[in-house]
């Protein structure tokens, strides 16, 4: 188990995902990350536009917490209608901890998705464009 006291310094404040993540877990997903470039370095284009199209649809950790919180907030309305209003009491659970992300950048889910390999859409962004640079789509046109 990683220690969370141990957050990475050299992060934006706007990163609050990263900034409230272990060092060590932000270092293995930026490595991962890494390593699917050097990877796809050698590759042809078709095979990099490929994985960067896989990108386009990966989720990040906002979108999976949003998904998750809802669908575990939505059971506990549901059971608390029909099994027992103590249900009642997941809903207000799952939005004090999205609360607590929308104001702090984490909540106890986070680092357990961060630990999965869950990216930020920053994480994600960054590799794609890694890869629009290895495909060629950053060079400059040349003058006649």
């Amino acid at each position: 188990m990683t220690d969370m006291a141990a957050v990475n310094p050299n992060v934006t404040e706007t990163d609050r995902v990263r900034a409230n993540t272990s060092t060590a877990v932000t270092s293995e997903i930026d490595r991962d990350g890494r390593h699917c470039v050097e990877a796809l370095a050698g590759e042809n284009r078709e095979n990099i536009t490929r994985h960067i199209d896989q990108l386009d649809r990966e989720w990040d950790i906002e979108r999976i917490l949003q998904t998750n919180m809802s669908v575990i907030a939505l059971g506990g309305v549901l059971l608390g209608a029909t099994v027992s209003r103590k249900f009642l009491v997941l809903p207000g659970v799952v939005m004090g901890f999205f609360l607590q992300h929308a104001l702090q950048g984490w909540c106890p889910p986070v680092p357990v998705f961060r630990r999965m390999g869950i990216r930020t859409r920053k994480e994600i962004n960054r590799e794609k464009y890694a890869l629009k640079a290895l495909r060629g789509d950053l060079d400059q046109p040349k003058k006649s």
